[in-house]
């Protein structure tokens, strides 16, 4: 029995160790939004830079997504990259032409073995297709970076860019 135990121990170890990696994602909290509402993102940051610790973070505001205000970070400097839109929006009665492009939290440490949420609001537009709407995402470290940034990315994608699958609104509201 105990040569059996060990047996089955080794052999479970061995094809642990055999395993390709299991990458975790760079990932939003909530997976759906409505088209034409606000959206609150929660950027999941599971992990940094293999061993080394995520010192910035970069998220890239796509057309469609607009007035976008990010949350600041005890510990992290907050900056945004503000620039035209290609379309202008309705912001309750209001129209933007140009806002937040992008959002970098800086000067912080998220040590590799750690996890930590980013968070920022704005509005998806009227105009929007259902379907995946993705931020794409940048985590620097010391020595190198990790780019959350494949957009059409598929089942098998190693670096998919963080998405929300967008809906549309029911008739009732």
């Amino acid at each position: 029995m105990i040569r059996t135990l060990y047996r089955a121990s080794l052999a479970a170890a061995t094809l642990a160790l055999l395993a390709p990696p299991a990458f975790a994602h760079v990932t939003l909290e909530s997976q759906e939004a409505v088209i034409g509402s606000e959206y609150k993102a929660v950027l999941k940051i599971p992990h940094g830079c293999g061993e080394e610790a995520t010192s910035v973070v970069r998220v890239q505001i796509p057309e469609g997504f607009f007035n976008a205000k990010p949350q600041p970070k005890a510990g992290w400097i907050l900056e945004t990259i503000t620039g035209p839109y290609e379309k202008a929006y309705d912001n309750h009665g209001t129209v933007v032409t140009e806002g937040v492009r992008e959002i970098i939290w800086s000067g912080g440490n998220l040590p590799s073995g750690w996890y930590e949420e980013f968070v920022f609001r704005g509005t998806f537009a009227d105009s929007l297709a259902e379907g995946d709407f993705v931020f794409p995402t940048v985590q620097e470290c010391a020595s190198g970076e990790e780019a959350w940034i494949e957009i059409d990315a598929g089942e098998d994608a190693r670096r998919p860019a963080p998405r929300v699958r967008l809906v549309p609104r029911d008739v009732g509201q």
